[in-house]
Formats: structure tokens, sequence, C-alpha cells
């Protein structure tokens, strides 16, 4: 199955009734950890990293990896440029051959958010690719340098926000946080549930760590399509490298290497099966 982009893959949700997971990576390990997974469970998803995280995972060489990983993938995977910050570097990802960008303008205006997310929508067009905006702000900060208030999603402006700018999937604010939360989060239902019966684009959760697996299934019922996983890949991988060098398992590099795999493996696995796509990878 060659590398696809997200729209096909979030339709076929839509029309199905359930939700493609999004994992972050940061490394080989973790590609090959999730696509492990929908490999066994012969499910979509989409592997993406955000613009933070660059710092740690260049672009320019991390990028051609999961461009490749996709393309040798035997299910559809997408790559998707998330919380992008610069058109410089959504240009450099759609240059590499990302299949999505994402444009985070949720903490501006909603003219000047609105008005730069359709330019990004345009460029990606450009590549044939597809994008994803914002509105309203979800909490925390994707690299957890900062504690960003949440501010919830206007249903009223999220149906003007998906005309203008043309987007192909659009995130929500309902109560979710990037990183981890200091307690289970209270989501705001009614907000999506309004929301989903005014926009006609696939939805997106982002900060699904920490959310409890019937609040996510509640939100798939309500029309959330894309779940982005990042914080609890990350955790579940240090978790699994440190259980390996407590319980004896670590003797070398290639040890620790399979640790960091099955960590990204584990976290895929259980998200998939709370998302309902599982058996979901073959596209009509």
């Amino acid at each position: 199955m060659p590398l696809t982009k997200m729209s096909p893959l979030l339709l076929k949700a839509e029309e199905e009734g359930y939700a493609v997971g999004s994992f972050s990576v940061a490394n080989m390990e973790m590609v090959l950890g999730v696509l492990k997974a929908v490999e066994e469970t012969k499910s979509p998803a989409i592997l993406q990293i955000a613009e933070v995280r660059l710092k740690q995972s260049p672009l320019e060489a991390i990028g051609p990896l999961m461009v490749a990983a996709a393309q040798n993938c035997s299910m559809p995977v997408a790559v998707h440029f998330d919380h992008g910050k610069t058109e410089s570097k959504i240009r450099q990802a759609l240059d590499i051959g990302f299949t999505s960008v994402m444009y985070d303008g949720s903490h501006l205006p909603f003219e000047e958010n609105s008005a730069i997310t359709a330019r990004v929508k345009s460029i990606a067009g450009e590549y044939g690719a597809d994008c994803e905006g914002e509105i309203g702000c979800v909490g925390g900060s994707e690299d957890g340098s900062e504690d960003i208030a949440v501010n919830c999603t206007s249903p009223v402006q999220a149906k003007s926000f998906a005309v203008i700018t043309g987007v192909d999937a659009l995130a929500v604010a309902i109560g979710n946080a990037h990183g981890n939360y200091k307690q289970a989060p209270k989501l705001r239902f009614d907000i999506l549930e309004e929301t989903a019966s005014l926009v006609d684009v696939p939805l997106v959760l982002h900060g699904g760590t920490g959310i409890l697996p019937d609040d996510f299934r509640k939100c798939v019922s309500l029309g959330i399509r894309k779940i982005n996983i990042a914080t609890a890949t990350f955790d579940s991988v240090q978790n699994s490298v440190k259980a390996a060098y407590e319980s004896g398992k670590i003797k070398g590099y290639y040890d620790l290497q399979e640790a960091e795999v099955n960590g990204a493996y584990e976290n895929a696995m259980k998200h998939i099966e709370i998302f309902g796509c599982a058996g979901k990878g073959i596209l009509n």
C-alpha cells in the first residue's frame, strides 16, 4: 500500500464511525514500533512530528525516514507535519513528501488564523497534500514548555473557519490539553456534538494522552475522526526501556533498540483498539 493522503483515511473513518490514530514519533524505533502495530492489526494510521520537536529530531533527517517507512507499509499510512508554526518548515515537510500539514494559528485572532490557514491550505494544494487547521485553543503545549489555557471551540466559529479555509480536517478544543493531565479532563461533549453537527470536515482531537478509554470512545461516537497521541508514546518508550534495564534484559545497544520499538508498539496497539480502527486498513 503506497503512502497515502490523510483525507481518504478520515473520510472512510467518517463513513464507518471510527477514528484514525495519529502517532507522534521522534526516531526510527518509534516509527518501527507504530508500524509493527499497524501491520498486525491491519489498521490505517498517521505518522506525525510537530515543529517544536525538530530540535531533537531534525526534519531533514527524520522526515525522509517517516515517508520511506510509510511507503513500505502494507497498510495505508499518511505522514503529517503537526502544529506547523512557520511557512518555511511547512514547505520543507511538503518538499520531503509529507502528505498533510497543519498550521496552528489557534493563539491568533479568528481573522488572522483563518487567513493564514487558508494560505497554508493553498500551499499544501500545490503539492497535492492535505491541510489541518485548529479553532479554539488546546491547553498546554506540544513540547510541554508552556502552560497554555484551554479556550474551547465556538461551534459557530468552527463552521465559518472550515468554510473560509477549506481545510481537510479541523482540530477542536473541548477541554483537552497537550501533555500529561494532572487529573482526568472534563471534556465538553456538548461542544463537540454541536460542532460536528455544523462542520462538514472530519474533526481532530489533540492532547489524547491521559483521556480515559470511554471518553475516547464517546468522542469517536460524536464525530472525532483523528486522534493525536504524542506524550503517551514518549512515556511508553521511556517506561519500556526503564523496565528492560531493571529486569536485566539490556545487554547491549540492540536490546535497547528493541525495548524502544516495543514501547511504541504497545502504546499504538492499545490506542488502535480504543479508537476502533483495527481491521480498517483496506481502502475502498
